[in-house]
């Protein structure tokens, strides 16, 4: 994973995912995991339909709507991992406001998001949980998700995994994270390029 560069204050780390994932030098078993859920097939077509009737209100609507029931959906199974599969927090027991503040333990962060800006590791999650095939949702050639309203990403269980911005990134890093991940320097560039420092 990709990590912050930021000049901090003495004391403060810079962060990356990989913090989050015993080493395997630890020995120590650990997981991670990954997902994709949507809630998108069919909005466009009926957000159509309210455009054809310049209702552009109500297909706003329909898309916004078609958005938040995937975020709720991708918040329902982090619960179920917390609680049930991973079972690691067996008795969580926390109320709205604490959920909408994540006072929960572990992460999921999503590729192209501040900690990991990184849209190729989409690729990674189709080809591990055979997304296109299982589910029907297709990444397009800027790797967006199509039905729109899905969302992917990872699971962190780390009681000390949190989010946090990557910021600017400088060259060595591009270049190491290029060989690393198999690609040019320049397929990097292209990717994050709104993370490169100048």
């Amino acid at each position: 994973t990709l990590r912050q560069q930021l000049k901090k204050y003495k004391g403060k780390h810079n962060f990356a995912l990989a913090d989050f994932i015993a080493p395997k030098e630890t020995e120590i078993q650990d997981y991670i995991g990954c997902f994709c859920v949507t809630t998108g097939f069919g909005t466009q077509e009926l957000a159509n339909e309210f455009e054809k009737n310049l209702d552009d209100y109500n297909s706003i609507m329909v898309k916004a709507l078609a958005d938040r029931l995937a975020e709720a959906f991708a918040e329902y199974l982090h619960w179920q991992v917390r609680t049930q599969n991973w079972g690691y927090a067996k008795n969580e027991n926390l109320s709205n406001a604490e959920l909408i503040k994540e006072s929960y333990k572990g992460i999921r962060p999503a590729p192209g998001y501040p900690a990991c800006p990184d849209h190729l590791e989409k690729l990674s999650i189709w080809k591990l949980l055979n997304v296109e095939e299982n589910i029907g949702v297709e990444l397009t050639e800027s790797l967006a998700m199509w039905p729109a309203a899905s969302v992917s990403g990872y699971y962190f269980a780390h009681p000390e995994a949190r989010y946090f911005g990557l910021g600017k990134i400088k060259p060595d890093q591009v270049e190491d994270f290029a060989k690393r991940k198999g690609v040019t320097y320049q397929e990097v560039e292209k990717w994050l390029n709104p993370n490169l420092a100048l």
